[in-house]
C-alpha cells in the first residue's frame, strides 16, 4: 500500500500557516503576556501609576491576542 500523492494537500493550496507560524505568534503573545505582568508588578513597587498602565495594557493586549489565537486554533 503506498501514498496516494493526489490526496495530498500542501499548505500553499490551503492557504492555512504553516503550524510553525501559529507557534511563533503564540510565543511572541505569551512573551508580551509575561512582560506586562512584569512591568505592572515593578510599578506597584516603585509607586509608578503611569508604568502600571502601561504594564496592565499590555498584559491585556496580550490576552486578546491569545484569545484570538486560540479561537482561530479551534476552528471556530
Amino acid at each position: 500500500m503506498g501514498i496516494d500523492k493526489q490526496k495530498i494537500k500542501k499548505l500553499d493550496k490551503t492557504d492555512e500557516p504553516a503550524p510553525m507560524d501559529k507557534v511563533d505568534e503564540r510565543i511572541d503573545a505569551e512573551m508580551k503576556l509575561i512582560e506586562g505582568k512584569t512591568k505592572e508588578e515593578v510599578a506597584k513597587g516603585l509607586a509608578n501609576d503611569e508604568l502600571a498602565r502601561k504594564g496592565r495594557k499590555m498584559k491585556e493586549d496580550a490576552e486578546d491576542q491569545l484569545k484570538g489565537l486560540r479561537e482561530r486554533g479551534s476552528g471556530k
